[in-house]
């Protein structure tokens, strides 16, 4: 394919996922419809399905994208620090997670409707960028902790991406499920993403 058409092809794509990362906004993701998406779009809505074939398949590109992000931080925290103490690592880690509100959203909300609805070339390469941020998470562990040991760092890591699947509903609570709480005598202690992930890596490193 010619340069200016993989060019196109690419800035359309980064349009189509702009488009559906403003509208879920204000929009849930069952309220979001491929003609909402192309109609906040430039080109006509059917020439969506050239690069998307369903809405989920927008939504898992958005979701990459976040994760691509957020590698991206893993590696700027790698880079910007040649050593670090188990805190500052919690710190550090916690505030990446913080940037990445729709990451977690869309972890914790929709994840599976996404994959299933998916094509398999479309999941392979969300996949990819997922395997990336696992490589990610364990290069900081190898670079700030040589002294863990493999089982170490396995149990860090098996223990702390399921955990990120839960930090959302966690910590973005609507008025009415404070109400809730309140009217069902619920003793919660409501936390930001940033102090409960904190808290987890702390448990999870011994810090």
């Amino acid at each position: 394919m010619p340069k200016a058409s993989v060019e196109l092809t690419n800035a359309r794509k980064e349009e189509i996922i702009n488009a559906c990362a403003s509208l879920y906004e204000t929009m849930s993701f069952k309220e979001i419809t491929i003609k909402d998406i192309g109609t906040a779009t430039s080109f006509t809505r059917t020439s969506i399905y050239n690069y998307f074939q369903t809405k989920e398949e927008i939504f898992l590109a958005l979701l990459q994208r976040e994760y691509e992000m957020w590698n991206a931080k893993l590696k700027e925290i790698r880079e910007q620090n040649e050593k670090m103490t188990r805190l500052e690592f919690a710190h550090a880690l916690a505030d990446s997670l913080v940037e990445r509100k729709n990451l977690l959203k869309l972890m914790s909300m929709n994840h599976y409707d996404m994959e299933e609805n998916s094509r398999l070339e479309r999941l392979i390469e969300f996949k990819v960028v997922y395997g990336q941020s696992l490589s990610e998470v364990r290069n900081c562990l190898n670079q700030f902790f040589p002294e863990m040991t493999f089982q170490d760092k396995q149990d860090f890591i098996f223990s702390f991406f399921p955990f990120m699947f839960g930090i959302y509903p966690y910590t973005v609570v609507t008025e009415k499920q404070r109400e809730a709480m309140k009217e069902a005598n619920v003793n919660y202690v409501y936390m930001s993403i940033y102090e409960i992930t904190y808290a987890e890596v702390k448990k999870l490193l011994g810090a």
